[in-house]
C-alpha cells in the first residue's frame, strides 16, 4: 500500500488507516476485531485511529494488537471525560484520561493524541494545550494533534502548537480543503481525513434515524452527484478516491466492524487519485450547491 510522509513528523503513513469509532460502538467480539486489524496489518495497513469515548474501542485495540504494537501508529484522543469525575477538558481529567487510554491500549506511548474536538474558547485558555505538551515530555506521545473542524480547527492550528490535524473531508465536506488544510500545511502539520466517505449517507433511500449521518444524507439531497446513482462500490470507490486526491491529505480513516471491509477498501484507494478533470468536477458540483451553514462536521 502506498505511503506517504505525515507532514513533519517521522512517519510514513499509508494512505487508507482505520477508524476505530465503529468497533466500539457496535460492540463488535475480541475474534472479530482480532481477524479484521490483523489482515489489514498484513495488507499494510500502519494508522489506527480512536478515542477515549469511542465506548470498547481502546480496549479492544490493546487486546488484540498489543502483541504488534510496532507494525503501526497508534493515535487516539483525549477531551471527554466518559466515565472519569469531573468535567470535559478539565486539566486534571485530561491527564486521568491519557493513563486510561494507555492502559487500555496496553502500551506505554502513542504516537499522536489529539484533543478531541475542542472549542476555541476553550483553547484559548492554554491549559489542555499544556496537559499534551507534558505527556509529549513525559514520553506518553510522540506528537500532539488537533481533531475538529469549522472556526475551532482554524483557531488550533494558527496556535502553532500542534504536530498534526484530523479533519472531516469528503464528497460532502469540503469546507477543510479550503479553510483549514492550507493553514495546516504551512506549518508541516500530518493531516488526516475523517469520515472520508461520508458514512455513505447517499445509500438510504429515506433519511436514516441515526442523527450521526443525517447531515450528510440531506447534503447529498442537495449536491445531486450523478455518479451516486450508479452501483453502490463504484460510488464508494470515487468517494474514496476524491478524498485521498485533496492535496496534501496523507491519511484517510475509514471506520468498519465487517471483518474483510477495510481490504476492500484497500483495493479501491490503490487505484490512485481521480484524474484532475474527475476532481475538479466533483469540485465544482460541490461549491455551486453548498450552502454557507455547510460547516465542516465533526
Amino acid at each position: 500500500m502506498e505511503r506517504r510522509a505525515f507532514g513533519k513528523t517521522d512517519m510514513m503513513v499509508s494512505v487508507l488507516g482505520f477508524g476505530a469509532a465503529e468497533i466500539g460502538f457496535s460492540n463488535a467480539s475480541e475474534e472479530t476485531v482480532d481477524r479484521l486489524l490483523g489482515t489489514a496489518l498484513d495488507a499494510g495497513l500502519n494508522v489506527i485511529d480512536t478515542a477515549e469515548c469511542y465506548n470498547t474501542s481502546e480496549e479492544l485495540i490493546g487486546k488484540t494488537m498489543s502483541h504488534r504494537r510496532d507494525d503501526f501508529y497508534l493515535f487516539t484522543k483525549c477531551g471527554h471525560t466518559s466515565g472519569l469525575d469531573g468535567e470535559d477538558w478539565n486539566p486534571s481529567m485530561l491527564e486521568e484520561s491519557i493513563d486510561r487510554s494507555l492502559k487500555r491500549l496496553k502500551t506505554d506511548y502513542v504516537d499522536t493524541i489529539h484533543l478531541h474536538s475542542c472549542s476555541e474558547d476553550i483553547l484559548r485558555q492554554g491549559d489542555v494545550i499544556d496537559v499534551l505538551k507534558r505527556a509529549k515530555e513525559k514520553g506518553k506521545t510522540r506528537y500532539i494533534g488537533y481533531s475538529g473542524d469549522h472556526t475551532d480547527a482554524l483557531y488550533a492550528i494558527k496556535t502553532g502548537a500542534f504536530d498534526t490535524f484530523e479533519t472531516s473531508v469528503s464528497i460532502a465536506d469540503q469546507e477543510a480543503v479550503d479553510l483549514t488544510i492550507p493553514e495546516a500545511v504551512k506549518r508541516g502539520m500530518g493531516i488526516i481525513a475523517k469520515r472520508p466517505i461520508a458514512n455513505v449517507a447517499w445509500n438510504y433511500s429515506e433519511k436514516p434515524e441515526n442523527g450521526y449521518y443525517q447531515e450528510y444524507w440531506e447534503r447529498f439531497n442537495e449536491l445531486d452527484y450523478p455518479f451516486l446513482k450508479g452501483e453502490l462500490p463504484e460510488a464508494v470507490e470515487k468517494a474514496l478516491r476524491f478524498t485521498l486526491t485533496v492535496p496534501d491529505v496523507h491519511t484517510a480513516i475509514v471506520g468498519t466492524a465487517k471483518p474483510d471491509r477495510w481490504i476492500q477498501n484497500a483495493k479501491l484507494a490503490a487505484k490512485g487519485n481521480l484524474s484532475e478533470k474527475e476532481y475538479n468536477q466533483i469540485r465544482d458540483l460541490y461549491n455551486r450547491a453548498a450552502k454557507k451553514e455547510w460547516a465542516g462536521q465533526v
